[in-house]
């Protein structure tokens, strides 16, 4: 059984590394020796792990679904060990996942003090500003934005962060402030994957609701380079306050349109393994519910 554990963790870490070298080097066995417990653990398994060719080695699709499937039986072992030894310490591999420019400006700022309390806990940050498969990815726990779908995962509340509309003050002088949401379409706008819909160029006054279908001028794929691109005057950006709120209070971004109301997003924490997830993530959560700064 030892053995056989010992395996999986070496698969674990080549299919992260796609290194048999650095693989090895984490747990002092040889390039060859490397290969040689993977293609055995693929003639035991009957199937190719990973596809090799001189240039790379990537992970086959049941390579991927492998190591969806192993990283969390491994980790929740290694948690087991340490229980049973009545350590109490969380130890293993917490993975996060979370939008890059939330994880900058909010839980960055913040693991110090929790990486500081559990000092035999890594962390890997998994960031995308694009929603990430838990399973597929084997993320331990998950920041979702906005309304959440049906799942058998734990969700856990962590606040709310109002929408505005800004842009920076060079940008206002050369081009006028809006005064109503229908003027934004003689303006530019700065679309990102958090605001390239509708939804989030929906205001609300007096009980009126006015949605506006805008066209931008510039798109960028991360919503982190829609506030720089805003600062740097190239346009007018609807945002969540986390995004931007340190360019607010230095004077780089304006508001604009603030007597309208683009209402507030939620956000969670997505825990994978429902109500047997993780002690470190279902930790990591109540640390992110007590200490991060929504507004």
């Amino acid at each position: 059984m030892s053995e056989s554990f010992s395996t999986l963790r070496l698969f674990t870490r080549f299919a992260r590394k796609r290194n048999f070298t650095a693989a090895g080097q984490e747990i002092g066995l040889s390039q060859p020796s490397v290969s040689r417990i993977i293609s055995r653990l693929e003639k035991d398994l009957g199937v190719s792990l990973f596809t090799r060719t001189t240039h790379a080695v990537t992970l086959t699709e049941a390579g991927e679904e492998y190591l969806a499937r192993i990283e969390p039986i491994l980790s929740d072992m290694e948690e087991a060990n340490h229980a049973v030894r009545g350590s109490g310490e969380l130890r293993g591999t917490l993975r996060i996942g979370a939008a890059t420019s939330f994880a900058q400006r909010g839980i960055i700022p913040i693991l110090p003090s929790f990486m500081a309390e559990h000092p035999k806990l890594k962390i890997d940050l998994v960031l995308t500003d694009n929603r990430q498969d838990l399973v597929r990815q084997a993320i331990d726990i998950a920041i979702r934005f906005g309304k959440l779908e049906d799942s058998n995962m734990i969700a856990k509340k962590l606040g709310v962060t109002p929408r505005l509309i800004a842009a920076s003050p060079t940008y206002l002088k050369q081009h006028g402030i809006p005064k109503t949401p229908a003027d934004l379409a003689n303006h530019h706008l700065i679309l990102g994957p958090s605001s390239s819909t509708w939804q989030a160029w929906s205001f609300k006054q007096s009980g009126k609701i006015q949605s506006e279908r805008l066209k931008g001028r510039l798109t960028v794929t991360v919503n982190e380079g829609t506030t720089v691109a805003a600062v740097a005057g190239l346009g007018i950006i609807s945002t969540a306050l986390w995004g931007c709120k340190p360019e607010i209070e230095s004077g780089q971004l304006v508001r604009v349109l603030s007597n309208w109301d683009l209402g507030q997003v939620e956000i969670h924490a997505l825990l994978a393994g429902g109500r047997g997830s993780k002690p470190s993530a279902r930790a990591f959560t109540t640390y992110l519910q007590d200490n991060l700064n929504q507004n």
